[in-house]
């Protein structure tokens, strides 16, 4: 008989999805702004700005898998994942303020550098806070549709941050005369929310009984990532999805910036509103048919939905106009069911796993998970920067004027549109390959003693 779920409290709930305020505000302020920042601020090629961006996500996915074994030490040693958290909260802001601290007038090979190690520094307090945070749902509650409402409630959060940083950082940064001066205070005032955020929902992370463990390596650690990954075909199959999925939003969100200002010669606020308005509105929605038809198949038709909606917007190459909102608001409300419900299946093949080798391990699938996600997001910018490149897209500096040449347009529509749905396409068939339902989640087995045995823990 399956036993009860283990219901949440709404302080639980609550305190756990305001650290989505952080992790929506950083998951979208560097995409949507940093790769424009880099090519019409400071003057840095496409292509090296696409290079540079995507060297600090290598930097990130190469620490993650550490932070994530690292992070279930911590739990074993001293009770908590509590530490990092607090730490990456305190230190994120002041990297990010300095990211976008750059002076005016470098030459744009230095400026781009004095970016690229700001901007490591500032990822690398964000995974010290966003492993852990990814691995507290399966500690949370063990029910499969208890974490589908912890999710839910998370990416309204998200949703909701996407929508505050993604409208309201660019009209603080268009509020001044001068550019770089906009971008500092768009940074300290988002650096500040970001943090706090983060900071309060560190103390959602439980205390336990502290155990002693054997000290790992670093080559250890990922060893145990990639027995993690080997051992857990859901793991392998959702992930590949999450990360091919990373990779078409982060093309989409690099690319806002380029259509509003080259496509619709407007600013950016109105296109983000399209997309976010109607995610926010559809977070709560997609966890109702998640209950009635399953995660999995809830999760299949937001994703087509998404792939329809990009792929309408090719149409901007011919018929350039405000009809864009409509494809892009319908790929907002898909967006909100790609989100949360793969977070909401994550925590699924964490308990699936330790059901069968034993509990402490969230950490290490958090850091896997986290390193495939930021893979995603990353090769969006790139992706997009390589389609600048080639469609001829001219740089500038903040005092320069240019006019954009009609295969760079081209380009531009052809990243927001046709690309995507084709990741889109492509997500659904490692999809395919995701084996767990409701009854494998509610009625896992107790892990055996040989399985227990087997924990290097």
């Amino acid at each position: 008989m399956t036993a009860p779920e283990r219901s949440l409290s709404r302080r639980t709930i609550a305190t756990y999805a305001i650290g989505s305020l952080g992790t929506g505000g950083f998951g979208t302020l560097p995409g949507l702004v940093l790769v424009f920042y880099l090519t019409d601020t400071l003057g840095v090629a496409a292509l090296l700005a696409g290079v540079l961006v995507t060297a600090a996500k290598v930097w990130d996915v190469i620490i993650d898998p550490v932070i994530g074994a690292r992070s279930d030490r911590s739990l074993a040693l001293h009770g908590t994942r509590r530490r990092a958290m607090i730490a990456g909260s305190l230190l994120l802001p002041v990297f990010f303020v300095l990211t976008f601290a750059v002076p005016a007038g470098l030459p744009p090979i230095v400026a781009g550098l004095w970016v690229l190690v700001a901007f490591v520094a500032t990822a690398t307090a964000f995974s010290l806070f966003q492993v852990p945070y990814i691995a507290l749902p399966a500690e949370l509650t063990d029910g499969y549709d208890q974490r589908t409402k912890l999710i839910s409630a998370r990416v309204v959060v998200l949703t909701f941050a996407i929508l505050l940083f993604g409208a309201g950082a660019p009209e603080i940064r268009d509020a001044f005369a001068d550019e770089h001066l906009g971008y500092l205070v768009m940074a300290i005032v988002a650096g500040l929310v970001i943090g706090l955020g983060m900071l309060v929902s560190s103390f959602v992370a439980r205390r336990g009984t502290p155990t002693e463990v054997p000290r790992f390596s670093i080559a250890d650690n990922y060893r145990t990532g990639i027995q993690a990954l080997r051992r857990s075909q859901p793991f392998r199959a959702l992930l590949a999805t999450f990360l091919l999925q990373g990779l078409a939003t982060g093309l989409m969100l690099a690319g806002a910036q380029y259509v509003a200002r080259w496509v619709l010669n407007d600013g950016v606020t109105i296109l983000f509103v399209s997309l976010i308005a109607p995610a926010l509105l559809f977070a709560p929605l997609w966890a109702v048919v998640s209950r009635r038809i399953g995660k999995e198949r809830a999760f299949a038709i937001a994703s087509v939905l998404f792939g329809v909606a990009a792929l309408a917007i090719t149409l901007q190459l011919w018929a350039p106009g405000p009809w864009i909102y409509g494809p892009v608001a319908l790929a907002g409300a898909a967006y909100a069911g790609m989100q949360s419900l793969p977070m909401s299946m994550l925590p699924d093949v964490i308990s699936h796993d330790a059901a069968r080798h034993g509990e402490g391990n969230a950490g290490t699938f958090g850091g896997v998970w986290t390193a495939g996600e930021t893979t995603g997001m990353a090769l969006g910018s790139t992706v997009l920067t390589i389609v600048l490149a080639i469609s001829g897209y001219l740089e500038s500096t903040a005092a320069q004027e240019v006019v954009q040449p009609g295969s760079a347009i081209a380009g531009i529509v052809l990243s927001f549109s046709v690309v995507p749905a084709l990741i889109i396409a492509a997500s659904l068939v490692t999809f395919a390959r995701y084996p767990l339902r409701k009854a494998d989640i509610d009625g896992a087995p107790e892990p055996s003693p040989e399985a227990l045995e087997g924990d290097p823990r």
